[in-house]
């Protein structure tokens, strides 16, 4: 009998199995896989002299490294050297830091950032604060769920738009009354401006990519699915190219599976590349994902599509038509997108966060199941008509779910949606167990690249920063801690075709390895416990230490 590379003892959840942790005593680790799970006395055969040990400690557990299955990576990455102002209380607070960044930069280039948040700010900001905090500064700040771009006076003229200029299908330029553009542009509108800044190019990307790769190791994430893309292009963009040099060089920290957008499935239908393919190496680490789409806008932003309105919201007024939210794609461009990328062998995915945008996604992708390596899939699936809650599991459509939102969402949802938002909102149990793939991602950058709050919200539906007069969001629609913890690891690898390879440590599976506090696995699950605060202290990939603390 060979022996083993590598043998962990401990408590360790290899997640074996349709259900629970699948806790066993130790693992023995070959060639990066594991070869075989068990009691130590099972695994003691394959230890030789040749056989390094790692023996837990009594207060650690191990566990599966994690796949973030929406996590922007090529973006996150850049957005760590840019303007953040999501801890920005109030408008003052924020223009102070615009100027701080606008007298530290070169006079002819952009100020980009993200964070702020209208409702936190009480209304909507205005170019003409931008003006005051960075006079002449071509300046475009996203809000918290990147699809809305705040904007200055020199931005909008960097992109042509002028009280003439009309609202872009799917997209809204706030206005004043005269029809002159306010400074914040909704949806497909904010390209008119975003399309004007320069890109990265893949010189500049590679670097941070890898940081970001570093830092999603040191918090137990070991791959991602990255929706893309830097910006509204044609070809396959810069951010392709960064990932098959990293991919080429053994330079990628953890795997990636990268998107392309509507206005890029052309060039990779041209390229004939398929869902599942690498990128560069055959054996290296990225590989095509999905063709993204957008059904719909966002909860926050008001353009959400729903069935039916949007609640009265006093001192907020909704421009004409858009009381249901908006589509961004119509649900026959969606199906005609779908299906055209399906026959090119290029799965889809479908951004859906209002319940008839959901709706319309599932429409759209129901004929492209099983046409495609990769599991179509719908992204956000914010809120759910109960009608269309089995459609999931029925028609082989992957809900791909960031828990996290409702940290910072649940307060504008409940007063947005009424009864609906408790009721169908978030209803992450009622997938599962409707025996639906449900994957879990952060979003980052729109969220922290931390996954343990998702995993603790999934649990509790609240946060330890609400008051405590706060109720649980749906509690109803909780999941267990083993069923966050595979929506976490296994079904991220279900979704991309490696559920026979990675998510799991079982026999056969990549040697993905986190060791984490025993305490965040064990003890009861409660906001700001030991499961939201988890830092894994030990992270293997292919058995090999990736991260230690």
């Amino acid at each position: 009998m060979t022996a083993a590379d590598l043998v962990i003892t401990g408590r360790i959840a290899t997640l074996a199995g349709d259900a629970g942790f699948g806790w066993v005593e130790a693992i023995a680790i070959r060639n990066g896989r594991v070869i075989a799970s068990g009691t130590i006395a099972e695994i003691q055969p394959l230890v030789a002299a040749p056989t390094e040990q790692i023996a837990l400690a009594p207060d650690e557990a191990a566990m599966p490294g994690m796949t973030d299955a929406h996590l922007h990576l090529a973006e996150g990455a850049l957005s760590a050297g840019r303007l953040d102002l999501t801890q920005s209380p109030t408008l003052d607070d924020a223009l102070s830091l615009v100027a701080e960044r606008h007298a530290a930069l070169d006079p002819d280039g952009w100020l980009e950032g993200h964070g702020w948040d209208a409702d936190r700010w009480g209304g909507w900001p205005r170019a003409t604060d931008l003006d005051r905090a960075a006079p002449g500064r071509r300046v475009a700040i996203w809000a918290h769920d990147h699809h809305s771009l705040w904007v200055s006076d020199a931005a909008l003229r960097a992109g042509g738009v002028t009280a003439a200029t009309d609202d872009p299908p799917g997209g809204m330029i706030r206005r004043a009354d005269d029809g002159a553009p306010t400074g914040v542009l909704l949806e497909t509108a904010s390209r008119l401006v975003f399309g004007a800044i320069p890109r990265p190019s893949p010189d500049e990307l590679m670097p941070a990519i890898e940081a970001l790769g570093r830092e999603l190791l040191a918090v137990g994430v070991v791959a991602a699915h990255d929706p893309g893309a830097l910006s509204p292009q044609s070809g396959l963009g810069p951010a392709f190219e960064a990932y098959r040099r990293l991919s080429d060089a053994g330079r990628l920290p953890i795997r990636v599976h990268a998107s392309v957008r509507h206005e890029q499935l052309a060039a990779a239908i041209d390229a004939g590349i398929r869902s599942g393919d690498p990128i560069g190496d055959a054996n290296g680490r990225a590989r095509i994902g999905w063709l993204k789409l957008f059904g719909d806008g966002t909860l926050g932003s008001r353009t959400a599509a729903l069935l039916e309105p949007i609640e009265d919201e006093p001192g907020h007024p909704l421009p004409p038509g858009t009381e249901r939210g908006v589509f961004l794609t119509t649900p026959e461009q969606l199906a005609e997108l779908a299906g055209r990328a399906a026959g090119a062998r290029i799965s889809c995915q479908i951004h859906g966060i209002g319940d008839a945008a959901v709706r319309a996604a599932l429409d759209a992708l129901a004929p492209t199941a099983g046409r495609t390596r990769l599991s179509p899939r719908i992204e956000h699936v914010q809120l759910v008509a109960p009608d269309d809650l089995g459609r999931f599991a029925a028609q082989h459509i992957a809900a791909s779910v960031q828990p996290v939102h409702l940290r910072g969402d649940a307060e504008v949802a409940r007063r947005l949606w009424g009864r609906r938002a408790e009721a169908f909102g978030y209803p992450l149990a009622s997938l599962v167990r409707g025996g639906a793939v449900v994957a879990f991602g952060t979003d980052a950058p729109v969220e922290s690249i931390d996954p343990w709050p998702g995993l603790a919200m999934a649990v509790t539906r609240r946060d330890a920063g609400w008051a405590a007069d706060v109720p649980a969001f749906g509690p109803a629609e909780a999941l267990t801690l083993a069923e966050a913890l595979r929506a976490a690891c296994v079904a991220p690898a279900v979704l991309a075709a490696e559920g026979a390879d990675r998510g799991r440590l079982v026999p056969g599976h990549r040697a993905d390895v986190v060791v984490v506090p025993r305490a965040a696995l064990e003890e009861p699950v409660e906001p700001g416990g030991p499961l939201t605060t988890a830092r894994p202290r030990l992270v293997l990939v292919d058995g090999v230490v990736a991260f230690e603390a």
